[in-house]
């Protein structure tokens, strides 16, 4: 929700420290710049220290930017602070996908990978709430406020993850078969349930029933030779599989449509201030509906039906929102062509539905459960990275 609360925050940043805009600008950016040092390091950490301390981590690392950036005294205190919390996101995003894979069982998996994506759109919807109420506050503290209080929730995730279970199939991995089975039993309906799916991740990972202990192969070692130096046939196709998915998830413009919403309604002739931020907060609404659809839709229908039936969608509503704005540019000032502006404005909601409903969950889902168990954490690190870029 960083984002949501950031493009509120720097109207005042400007004011308050009389910042230029190219400052404002790396100030906004260096979060992804960031994000991708903490998500290409967070893979090998998590094969090294496990899902949960991950977490944790992520957690602690933001809730410290955070910090910073609440008690900033100048810019430059507050760049770093922004800088510390985008390798926190890097490694939020990187983890939270997987560990959702390993400990969800496969009938509620897709809906599980996707819930992150539901919690972003939220946290932006509640951003803009929040900066809304925090402007009345005097100018000094309204916005170190609105990016202090991301905080509160970093510290309630850095203890509440205490409680959760270890990723079963980490455990594993590092020869701790006992540990797994009594997580199993935890998350499963059923004894029985547990078992088998114990052998499924002993399976998965290489173990032959029989063998004397396993050898644990723990750290994660030698799993980026192995996917980009040395890969089998198999893993290079999964590679162009789920590195793909992320690397088009913001080809489709994601990005451009939900910061310039209020440009592009601006742009089809919405003219007052609060009709753009109705439209822009229409939108948010928007994702957030399409986003709980999706989650109900994807166990049932599967990934690839949803993916490409939102590529089609996203098309068609690019597609025509080029057409509106051009047509409404070129058509004179005072007789601007009023099925144009409808046309954009339409065109920019179901652009938003549309991706909602599967490239932006799905993307999540698919490229975390695509990979063999041994690579998965380094390989849905790349993923983000390449989110990121």
């Amino acid at each position: 929700s960083d984002s949501g609360v950031m493009s509120g925050a720097m109207l005042f940043i400007k004011e308050d420290l009389k910042t230029n805009d190219t400052q404002l600008q790396v100030l906004a950016g260096i979060l992804n710049v960031c994000a991708l040092v903490g998500s290409l390091t967070a893979g090998r950490v998590s094969d090294w220290v496990g899902r949960r301390l991950t977490i944790s981590l992520a957690a602690c690392i933001f809730l410290a930017g955070s910090v910073l950036m609440g008690l900033a005294p100048n810019y430059a205190t507050l760049l770093v602070g922004r800088c510390v919390a985008g390798v926190g996101v890097g490694y939020a995003l990187m983890i939270a996908p997987v560990y959702a894979v390993e400990i969800a069982s496969a009938e509620i998996r897709g809906s599980l990978t996707s819930l992150p994506e539901i919690c972003i759109s939220f946290g932006i919807l509640i951003g803009y709430v929040a900066n809304y109420f925090l402007a009345k506050l005097p100018l000094v503290y309204g916005w170190r406020t609105m990016l202090g209080l991301g905080a509160l929730p970093s510290a309630a995730l850095a203890v509440g993850v205490l409680a959760m279970p270890e990723s079963p199939r980490w455990l594993v991995m590092q020869g701790r078969a006992e540990e797994a089975l009594v997580v199993l039993r935890k998350v499963c309906n059923t004894a029985e349930e547990a078992d088998v799916r114990l052998a499924d991740i002993k399976s998965a990972a290489g173990f032959i029933e029989g063998d004397a202990a396993p050898v644990p192969r723990g750290g994660g070692e030698g799993v980026m030779k192995e996917m980009f130096l040395h890969p089998t046939p198999a893993v290079r196709r999964i590679l162009v599989a789920a590195l793909g998915v992320h690397f088009f998830q913001h080809l489709t413009g994601i990005e451009a449509v939900v910061l310039y919403s209020p440009r592009i309604f601006k742009a089809a002739g919405i003219a007052t201030r609060n009709q753009i931020l109705a439209a822009t907060i229409g939108v948010g609404v928007t994702k957030t509906v399409f986003i709980m659809v999706a989650i109900l839709l994807v166990d049932r229908v599967g990934r690839r039906p949803l993916y490409l039936s939102s590529l089609a969608g996203i098309i068609a509503s690019m597609a025509c929102l080029g057409l509106g704005l051009t047509v409404i540019e070129r058509s004179a000032p005072h007789h601007g062509a009023p099925w144009a502006v409808a046309l954009a404005i339409a065109a920019v909601f179901t652009f938003v539905a549309a991706f909602s409903i599967g490239v932006g969950p799905i993307t999540w889902a698919y490229s975390s459960e695509v990979y063999p168990l041994r690579l998965r954490a380094q390989g849905a690190s790349v993923g983000v990275a390449i989110n990121r870029i």
